[in-house]
């Protein structure tokens, strides 16, 4: 993988062509991952920075972060429509199945728990935490949380979400004087972001299991635990 983005990246087209083609398809590319939270958005939005950062354009990085800060929050409206169908349906629906596969029970309970205290503090965390959108949707959906509502706790939900992957791109793509070294940079560290909250929880299970008595109280900085694709 990391040789394609290397090689990609090295025949990067003149900027007027990464314009055309590099707006669009980083819309697209990040509202599909807010459907479908396989595609990893975060290390898209950060590549895109880095690609942003080198260019002569001068309000580059600022479009990136507003396509990809309008891209997620779209998305993430489609989905919670979506799921809202599935709510009001007496047999459901596959995104809300689907929603509900991806949440354990575990996660869906801290996410019910905090967002009746802390409702827009949660959405937000939510998208920052890796894994942490998903539980926390589902239990909006579940408590019966408006559309309109929901959006208004999302968009600085998804405006922190693309300044923080920005931010990563920016950093990569000043540390390294080509842009496919920052891509590479900025790519591996946000993979290592997402699997961060997976090896803690091994490693606490690990402890967990070695101290059969000690507490086994949610994640310490009070997100939901898991591990939100962007």
């Amino acid at each position: 993988m990391i040789d394609r983005i290397v090689t990609a990246v090295r025949e990067l087209p003149p900027e007027s062509t990464q314009q055309a083609v590099g707006y669009p398809s980083l819309f697209l590319l990040v509202a599909l991952g807010a459907l479908v939270p396989v595609v990893p958005t975060g290390a898209i939005v950060s590549s895109a920075a880095v690609v942003a950062f080198h260019q002569t354009a001068p309000l580059a990085l600022l479009y990136v972060f507003v396509v990809a800060a309008a891209a997620a929050f779209l998305g993430d409206l489609a989905l919670y429509w979506l799921g809202q169908r599935g709510v009001r349906s007496r047999n459901g629906s596959r995104w809300l199945a689907a929603l509900r596969g991806r949440a354990t029970p575990e996660r869906l309970a801290q996410a019910q728990g905090r967002l009746e205290t802390h409702q827009v503090p949660v959405l937000v965390l939510s998208r920052l935490v890796p894994a942490g959108r998903i539980p926390v949707m589902l239990a909006c959906l579940l408590a019966g949380m408006p559309l309109r509502r929901f959006a208004r706790g999302d968009l600085p939900a998804c405006l922190a979400w693309a300044a923080t992957y920005q931010l990563i791109g920016i950093l990569g793509g000043s540390l390294f004087p080509e842009p496919w070294q920052g891509v590479v940079a900025a790519v591996g560290l946000t993979v290592l972001l997402s699997a961060a909250p997976a090896l803690w929880r091994r490693l606490r299970g690990h402890r967990t299991t070695a101290h059969p008595g000690g507490s086994s109280e949610g994640s310490p900085d009070g997100s939901p635990e898991g591990g939100l694709k962007g």
